[in-house]
């Protein structure tokens, strides 16, 4: 079940931060993130405190969360968007998707894409924009394979994390 993010969620969230920050520290995963910098829990208040934390919950556990909303990062500027001249208004966004690294390969990342799709439809929004590091291999197979083209990279300090490239991604509903 896919619901908005509330308090009493927020320390699992942050330990699957805390997870996958371990797991490129051990050299088993890259996702271009970086302890203390981002993500951390207060990433994940600030989104709940917008309402815009969703969280995938299964058997009483989060197991994967994000932010969506329609804000599109000062970065995507920069971006060679397909479809650079739509109205904002009409743009959904997701932001900070992360699964529990004991649940990677289950499924969970591709339902909360097919939730975020749904959410953008049923907000009149048919343009989906996100992004991912360059490093991140996983995340740009996912999106590649549910159909959201990469539409360039940006060069950037992004969130605080010097030296990304990243990786600018749309879809058209």
């Amino acid at each position: 079940m896919i619901r908005k993010g509330r308090e009493q969620d927020l320390p699992q969230v942050a330990a699957i931060y805390d997870h996958i920050l371990t797991e490129e520290e051990a050299g088993r995963s890259t996702v271009g993130w970086v302890r203390g910098v981002y993500p951390t829990e207060a990433t994940a208040r600030e989104a709940m405190d917008k309402g815009e934390l969703f969280v995938l919950e299964e058997d009483g556990g989060i197991i994967a969360a994000a932010k969506i909303n329609q804000e599109q990062v000062p970065e995507y500027a920069q971006a060679p968007w397909r479809y650079a001249d739509v109205p904002e208004e009409q743009v959904m966004v997701l932001h900070t998707l992360v699964v529990d690294p004991a649940q990677a390969g289950k499924g969970a990342g591709r339902a909360f894409v097919a939730f975020y799709e749904e959410y953008a439809r049923t907000h009149g929004c048919a343009y989906l924009r996100m992004d991912t590091n360059v490093k991140n291999q996983a995340a740009r197979r996912l999106y590649a394979h549910l159909g959201y083209w990469e539409v360039g990279v940006v060069p950037c300090i992004f969130n605080g994390i010097e030296g990304v490239e990243l990786v600018c991604l749309e879809k058209k509903l």
